[in-house]
């Protein structure tokens, strides 16, 4: 079953059992995905979908964080219970060291070295890691281990 089908059976379950919280974050990811097929008129594998589902996360993360600066626990809660939907549909995340082998296999397939290859770098790890891993962590990973050669 394809991530797409996956979801839809998912929005339907949650009709059947009158799971408003859950419905709606459905929804709102599914809108996302019809959004970005009509934008770049495409019709969106498991990785594009895999690439949005990651991409709401973070941003629910980033939400987290600012609504318990300003001790809104009710939002911060809600955008945690998105987070565990969207999550169900994310690949399982990779380990450090499974992080790290895919970044040294990049940078020894790209052939150089030094910051310069940070770009080249990040568009060889980007496909594998999307949705298995923080970016950010990756990218940081990525620059120290460029710095270091």
């Amino acid at each position: 079953m394809t991530l797409r089908e996956q979801i839809q059976s998912d929005m339907k379950d949650a009709m059947r059992a009158h799971d408003a919280a859950k419905l709606s974050a459905i929804r709102m990811l599914w809108s996302s995905v019809k959004q970005k097929e009509v934008d770049e008129r495409i019709t969106a594998d498991d990785s594009v979908i895999t690439a949005i589902i990651a991409k709401a996360v973070k941003e629910r993360h980033d939400s987290i964080e600012q609504y318990r600066k300003g001790g809104r626990e009710d939002l911060a809660a809600k955008e945690q219970s998105e987070i565990d939907v969207f999550t169900a549909y994310l690949p399982k995340p990779l380990s450090e060291e499974e992080i790290n082998q895919v970044i040294d296999e990049a940078i020894a397939n790209a052939g150089v070295s030094g910051m310069a290859a940070m770009g080249k770098v990040m568009g060889l790890v980007k496909p594998k890691l999307t949705g298995r891993a923080d970016m950010s962590k990756v990218s940081a990973a990525i620059r120290a281990k460029l710095l270091q050669k």
